[in-house]
């Protein structure tokens, strides 16, 4: 019993005795910068962080305000996002059906 506690406490000693040699630590935390440096340098050009600005942006210029160096249109362009809140596609007018319906009866009572 007494050599098992001792093989597993050496066990957990080992362990926590190695350490990376200091040239790996660099190398790691070097290449961890260029990863993020490059990530960075890579990504498209950023949006205003305040919705109506980007919106205004978007009728102001439209799909020439989104064009990368090359010319062609960001693939994130969407076009306005507020489109479909101000279409309210969702949104029944009542009085505009009823006069349409009233109409329609005025119509019908006329042609019979």
């Amino acid at each position: 019993m007494e050599a098992a506690s001792l093989s597993s406490l050496a066990a957990t000693q080992l362990g926590t005795a190695s350490s990376l040699p200091i040239d790996i630590t660099i190398e790691t935390i070097v290449a961890t910068l260029i990863i993020c440096l490059g990530l960075v340098s890579g990504t498209s050009q950023l949006r205003p962080i305040q919705w109506r600005v980007w919106a205004g942006k978007i009728e102001q210029e439209g799909e020439v305000g989104f064009r990368n160096s090359s010319g062609e249109v960001e693939k994130d362009y969407v076009g306005n996002p507020f489109r479909l809140l101000e279409s309210r596609p969702g949104f029944i007018d009542i009085r505009k059906q009823r006069s349409e319906f009233a109409t329609w009866v005025k119509n019908e009572a006329v042609e019979t």
